[in-house]
């Protein structure tokens, strides 16, 4: 079954660029770097929170961790559109 965007696509007269499998190895790859680092990110912010009895210091690190991980997820977006433009 084809997806909206790919019925569109073909009425357009427009094609899918279609990666090849080394593109496509590595932007699973950008992936899971990313996945890892997010987790990362989470598990010393928890570690953080679970010292402070403050609400106002752990909502400060909460946010730095929302931060965090936007500019995580921003930056390997970058990285694999580098990768499908190459």
């Amino acid at each position: 079954m084809k997806s909206a965007f790919e019925l569109a696509l073909e009425r357009s007269g427009g094609s899918l660029n279609e990666l090849s499998p080394d593109k496509k190895e590595k932007i699973a790859e950008l992936d899971s770097i990313c996945k890892a680092k997010i987790a990362e990110a989470e598990i010393s912010a928890d570690q953080k929170i679970q010292k402070l009895d403050d609400p106002a210091k752990i909502e400060e690190i909460k946010e730095g961790l929302r931060h965090e991980i936007a500019s995580l997820q921003d930056r390997y977006e970058r990285e694999k559109d580098r990768v499908r433009n190459a």
